[in-house]
């Protein structure tokens, strides 16, 4: 999954390893433009660098579709039987870089489609447990306290949430260390995002609401992304 022509997954084999055939009825992935995850500099995000444990965030497939990216400082390995809200099954692929540590999901929440915004943000990636929540590594939303396991393809483990969050593939370049977003797995919800914050969207983004990201998407800090976050 971290090989060039992502396009190609469903039907190849790769390297002498065998490419995941998604069956009928799969939730399969959804290819976009390969996209280069950048900072604010304008430089190129170079996954060794990338601290663990801390919120970033960038927006991909659209210009107004936010995505958390995590290191999470340790392997995440594949997840099975994955299931949208829809019940399509899927095998989430793990992790991404060098120490296939790096994750990266849609910041959608699942359940009532909560998400960050420049003002405030009632979801966010969470390394430790607090006192009102057991889990450690997890995507919390505070909106109705769905969370997601950032290790294991945003499986739900808590909440309402009926379904994991859509996971945002990663390709990364061994040579450069550099990272691209390529594609989404699971249950999109982009469709139902659009029409329910069209207008809030459109006073954001301008007319680029639903405009492809492009070549490269530039990755914030959340604290540098939104003026509040809301601590659960």
């Amino acid at each position: 999954m971290e090989r060039r022509e992502f396009i190609k997954a469903c039907a190849v084999t790769c390297m002498g390893a065998s490419v995941p055939v998604f069956a009928q009825g799969a939730a399969a992935p959804h290819t976009y433009g390969r996209t280069k995850l950048i900072d604010v500099a304008g430089n190129p995000v170079k996954a060794r660098a990338l601290p663990a444990n801390r919120n970033f965030i960038f927006h991909y497939p659209y210009a107004s579709t936010p995505c958390f990216l995590v290191n999470l400082g340790h392997a995440a390995r594949p997840a099975t039987t994955l299931k949208t809200a829809d019940a399509r099954s899927y095998d989430w692929p793990g992790g991404s870089g060098p120490a296939q540590s790096i994750v990266a999901y849609s910041a959608i929440c699942a359940h009532k489609l909560t998400y960050p915004t420049r003002d405030i943000s009632f979801i966010a990636y969470r390394g430790e447990a607090t006192a009102t929540s057991k889990f450690k590594q997890v995507i919390h939303c505070c909106s109705e306290h769905s969370q997601y396991d950032a290790g294991s393809g945003a499986r739900v483990l808590a909440g309402p949430a009926p379904q994991p969050l859509a996971a945002i593939l990663l390709e990364y370049e061994p040579a450069s260390d550099e990272i691209y977003a390529v594609g989404t797995l699971g249950g999109e919800m982009f469709n139902d995002f659009f029409r329910k914050f069209e207008f809030k969207l459109a006073m954001e983004h301008g007319d680029r609401v639903r405009s492809a990201v492009g070549s490269e998407t530039v990755v914030r800090e959340l604290e540098q992304y939104c003026r509040q976050q809301v601590k659960c």
